[in-house]
């Protein structure tokens, strides 16, 4: 469905949504900063780079919620939640 960044991504796309409170509100939320930068993602299994497209208002700062294809490149579905780094 279309993320708060205005754009439709589908799951097999690289994608990200930021926690709401590093997220932040610029108004009107398609034109946050945020919207399109890229996080390097480290996780148990390997890392990925993904592209921030929607908020993720149930998240603490510091984490992402990733797409099912992002996810699939840091670890394994059966795991749910993993622990992460990540930088711009």
């Amino acid at each position: 469905g279309v993320g708060s960044c205005g754009k439709d991504n589908s799951d097999s796309e690289l994608v990200a949504a930021l926690n709401a409170p590093q997220m932040g509100s610029s108004g009107n939320p398609n034109n946050n900063s945020n919207c399109g930068r890229k996080a390097r993602v480290k996780g148990p299994k390997g890392s990925v780079t993904v592209t921030i497209v929607d908020t993720c208002p149930p998240c603490k700062k510091g984490d992402l919620d990733l797409s099912p294809a992002a996810f699939a490149k840091i670890a394994d579905f059966a795991k749910g939640r993993v622990a992460i780094s990540w930088q711009w």
